[in-house]
């Protein structure tokens, strides 16, 4: 018994709330499954014939369709609770799946294609998002940023590290198509472990009005009675537009250089096994030098210049995997920078959390939308280096709006954010 308080005293001591600790794990392993095919899908599809814009068009309606489950996903928890939201999610991306694969994919019936993977776009944001809405109301508020560093550790862990890397290794053993079905395997086994041996308890009565209705409506009327959540939504939109956009024509314009495609996969692998060390490095940092600060120096800015290095590299060195990997680590450092953007925006809301994050994570499911919309509208009149300069420009303007979250107690020219905390 004492020694079990002991490992729970370790986890919340370094961030994690240990009543919430199977949810983190059932996080790695649902985003495994999740993240098989990011960075191979686009330049797969046109291997089978798709035009780039075709590419970019799927991967649009899978981002819009993210974004509306995003959304969902923080008023769905203040409403229904979160075990019946991530519930949600979990059956939408195995129907999504499906379909997907057996009459979409296999016959390459391209609108078939389409609705099925908008389904399967409504599964991982209801699943993630509610978990990630679930630590916004039971991690202390003292301790919010590292829970939530600790929260995008896990997801990009499974997502963008381990799904990446796991595909590298079995694409070339047993192929695309066999590889996309194992995805239900780790989807299953990860919402058994957050759903069912995760068991903290979620008080509803005390979050929620007892008004469906008017829960679900806060999601769009926050932005109006609290413009710096909407503020901090665009500033999430821009946080993931260079990720977003990379997966369409980084393989290619790699390519051009003497890049392969296994190349490409560790490179893009390895861009977030630095994002999920520094997620934990700023959600700590940030919770001492300030949200804010971090939000728009380390993210804003740094990505800025990341992806400028990430355009430049290939060009000044050629085929150089060692310059392209300090370039990819670049950008997964400073895409770490925007952790403290989940601890920030429900903080700008304290009595309607849920509410808050629905923004958030709408902004987050938007730039799966805006990122390949702008790569298919620009990429055939300004090409890969007009595409880039869009994204610095952005990065640089959010750095900007992000001055303007302050929080509902912070005094004038204060240094560092106040937390304000509120008992549940």
């Amino acid at each position: 018994m004492n020694s079990v308080a002991g490992k729970q005293n370790i986890l919340d001591k370094i961030g994690i709330p240990s009543n919430l600790v199977w949810g983190y794990i059932g996080i790695i392993i649902f985003m495994i499954g999740e993240g098989l095919e990011q960075g191979w899908i686009s330049p797969y599809m046109m291997e089978r014939g798709l035009s780039i814009e075709s590419a970019s068009l799927m991967l649009s309606v899978f981002g819009i369709a993210a974004a509306i489950a995003s959304w969902l996903s923080g008023v769905f928890v203040q409403t229904l609770g979160p075990k019946k939201t991530m519930l949600m999610g979990f059956g939408m991306f195995v129907i999504g799946s499906i379909i997907f694969i057996s009459l979409g994919i296999i016959p390459l019936n391209y609108p078939v294609m389409l609705i099925a993977y908008a389904i399967r776009g409504f599964g991982y944001p209801l699943f993630a998002f509610g978990f990630l809405t679930w630590i916004s109301y039971r991690a202390p508020q003292a301790k919010m940023a590292a829970a939530i560093g600790w929260f995008y550790f896990v997801f990009s862990l499974g997502m963008s590290v381990i799904g990446p890397f796991y595909s590298g290794m079995m694409i070339p053993k047993i192929g695309e198509i066999h590889l996309l079905w194992t995805s239900m395997i780790f989807v299953t086994i990860g919402g058994i472990l957050a759903l069912v041996v995760n068991r903290d308890k979620f008080d509803l009565t005390q979050i929620s009005s007892g008004n469906k209705k008017e829960e679900v409506l806060k999601g769009i009327t926050i932005m109006y009675t609290n413009p710096k959540v909407a503020l901090g939504g665009v500033v999430k939109v821009i946080n993931g537009i260079g990720i977003g956009g990379f997966v369409i024509f980084l393989p290619t314009y790699l390519a051009e250089y003497g890049f392969s495609t296994s190349e490409w996969l560790k490179l893009y692998g390895s861009l977030f096994t630095v994002a999920i060390i520094c997620n934990l490095v700023f959600g700590t940092l940030s919770d001492k030098i300030g949200w804010r600060t971090t939000i728009s120096w380390f993210g804003g800015v740094g990505s800025a210049l990341a992806v400028l290095a990430i355009y430049y590299t290939p060009q000044l060195f050629g085929h150089n995997y060692f310059m392209m990997l300090l370039a990819m680590a670049f950008s997964g450092a400073t895409l770490a920078g925007y952790v403290p953007l989940s601890a920030l925006v429900p903080s700008l809301a304290p009595r309607d959390k849920g509410a808050a994050m629905s923004v958030l994570n709408l902004g987050s499911g938007l730039s799966h939308f805006v990122a390949p919309a702008l790569v298919g509208i620009f990429i055939g009149s300004i090409g890969v280096g007009g595409i880039m300069w869009i994204f610095v420009i952005l990065y640089l303007a959010g750095a900007v709006m992000t001055k303007f979250l302050t929080l509902p107690n912070e005094k004038k020219g204060s240094k560092e954010e106040n937390r304000e905390v509120v008992n549940l």
